[in-house]
Parts: structure tokens; sequence; C-alpha cells
């Protein structure tokens, strides 16, 4: 399979397993802020599992063509992508410009983590 279908694939499978894995870290903060600390932590890993089940394959199959410093500001950079949404819309976080300065400043962590990968690709 060509590495752009695989990467992108891969990124499609990050996007789901980062929902789910601010769900399992953050959902429970309002869900079960009542219940013992047991079952906040057991609600936690049922949808973490669902998290690993879709990460793992993903990381797998980029790994092919990406180093894990790749992978790792790949995945920061969709953990910050998925979590600005979630924390306004669902956990009723309001917007702050400081969240567009950080993203910009992941964007530019990404482009040089790629930057050989782009160019490369170019010439």
């Amino acid at each position: 399979m060509p590495m752009g279908w695989i990467i992108t694939g891969s990124v499609v499978l990050l996007i789901i397993s980062n929902v789910f894995m601010n769900l399992a870290w953050y959902l429970h903060l309002s869900k079960m802020a009542e219940r013992p600390i047991f079952y906040a932590i057991l609600f936690s890993w049922g949808i973490a599992f669902l998290e690993y089940v879709l990460m793992v394959p993903a990381n797998r199959w980029a790994s092919a063509y990406l180093s894990v410093s790749q992978l790792k500001i790949m995945q920061e950079m969709i953990t910050l992508s998925v979590f600005l949404p979630l924390s306004i819309f669902v956990f009723g976080e309001k917007f702050s410009w400081d969240y567009v300065w950080s993203a910009l400043c992941m964007m530019g962590a990404a482009f040089f983590a790629f930057r050989r990968m782009l160019f490369s690709a170019a010439s």
C-alpha cells in the first residue's frame, strides 16, 4: 500500500483514538465526580481500551515510514487538535486565543520534525 494511504489511515485512527483518550482522561471529572475513585478508574480504563485498540495499529503502520520522534510529534499535534474542540464543546471550557498561539507553536514543531520528509519528496 502506498505511503500516503498508510499515513493518512494512521492519522484518521489516531484522531479517533484521541477522542477516546481525552474522554478517558477528563470525562470522569464531570460524569463521575461523586463516585469513588475506583469507579472512575474502571470507567476511564474502559474508554482507554478503545483508544489503544486504534492507537497501536495506527502507530505500527505509520512506523514503517516515520521515526518514533515524528510519530510522537504527530500524536501531540493530533491531541491538541482534538482536545481544543472537545474542551469547548464537551467540557464547557471557554475559548482562549492562547490555544491558537499554542497550536501555532505546535505547527512550528511539526514543520521542523517533518521538513526533511517534506522537502526531499518535493525534489
